[in-house]
């Protein structure tokens, strides 16, 4: 099956090289001499990535491996300056970076509507002899040449904006959860890895606020070292606010499972574990009142935990209600 949702991207990018200064000498009916009369040369076009809430994912630079800008126009005589190479945009979704493919360089990133950043800088025109004209050298016969263009092989990844990322091994019940609290229609099954792609979903709460939540695919041990969807999938989760992890009450050990999650975001990035985190033991309308209490032994003591059904709705609210308030805490 070939997925629509595509977020990463490597791209050859070019800038314009800088127009040439001109050197002309002007030359009238009157006056053979005239002096320097040589105009500048145009920049070059740049190579902008510029953020849009009108894309979702990379699929529109899938298949475009080359994005040339214009070089600048060479100056003119009578001052004329060069006109300047047109820019290349690349829109890309929010969260959007940039970095150079051969050193790594961070170039930049995106996160507003309209927010520009230049990823390969057009070169400056030449400065044209008139401004090398003084009181000594009243005709010099020479200019500057434009700056080259910047040539470079980039990487574009979109890294989901949420406040609320969703971690557990496949078949938690994460993209269950999300079809209930928000009007998202994620993929369900009861086999593991259903969820391929990251699913976003806009969860309503009290008095018309509202929060985001990302259900990306499931873990499995090794992620941290991208075995699985691997590093595919955990660049996802460096920008939300919240962790929610989600254990099924099938499992007998919910403190293992938890301390193997907890071992794969500090495998992927140590930072991950500084970030807020909320337990939900999910699938609870399979157990009774007995078991809940007997699985209340095995739980991790450093981390707020509820129990909820996604499908009959039991403590829903209350785990909407731990979100919200940890989200403006």
């Amino acid at each position: 099956m070939t997925s629509n949702f595509v977020d990463y991207v490597k791209i050859l990018v070019r800038s314009g090289k800088g127009g040439a200064g001109s050197a002309h000498l002007l030359r009238v009916k009157y006056n053979a001499k005239a002096g320097p009369d040589g105009g500048d040369g145009g920049r070059g076009g740049h190579v902008i990535m510029r953020g849009t809430t009108q894309r979702w994912t990379l699929l529109h630079l899938k298949y475009t491996k080359h994005v040339f800008a214009e070089n600048g126009q060479n100056g003119g005589e009578n001052l004329c300056t060069g006109r300047m190479g047109e820019d290349k945009y690349l829109d890309v979704p929010l969260g959007s970076i940039c970095r150079d493919a051969d050193t790594g360089e961070f170039l930049g990133e995106v996160t507003e509507e309209g927010q520009e950043v230049i990823i390969a800088k057009g070169g400056r025109g030449g400065l044209g002899n008139d401004h090398f004209k003084s009181a000594t050298n009243q005709t010099p016969r020479y200019a500057q040449p434009g700056e080259p263009a910047v040539e470079r092989w980039v990487i574009i990844e979109l890294k989901v904006l949420a406040d609320v990322g969703l971690v557990g091994f496949p078949n938690a019940g994460k993209s269950t959860l999300l079809s209930v609290v928000s009007a998202a229609k994620p993929e369900i099954a009861d086999y593991p890895f259903t969820t391929l792609v990251p699913n976003l979903g806009m969860v309503q709460y009290r008095d018309d606020k509202s929060f985001c939540i990302a259900d990306i695919p499931g873990i499995i041990e090794g992620a941290g070292q991208g075995k699985g969807l691997g590093l595919r999938f955990l660049r996802h989760i460096e920008r939300n606010s919240i962790l929610l992890f989600m254990v099924s009450c099938e499992q007998l050990d919910i403190q293992r499972e938890y301390d193997i999650l907890l071992g794969e975001l500090r495998e992927y990035n140590p930072e991950l574990l500084d970030k807020d985190r909320l337990l939900a033991v999910t699938k609870c309308d399979i157990i009774d009142e007995v078991m809940m209490e007997q699985l209340k032994e095995h739980l991790p003591k450093d981390i707020e935990t509820i129990f909820i059904s996604a499908v009959t709705g039991y403590h829903i609210q209350e785990l909407k209600d731990a979100i919200y308030r940890k989200l403006t805490q």
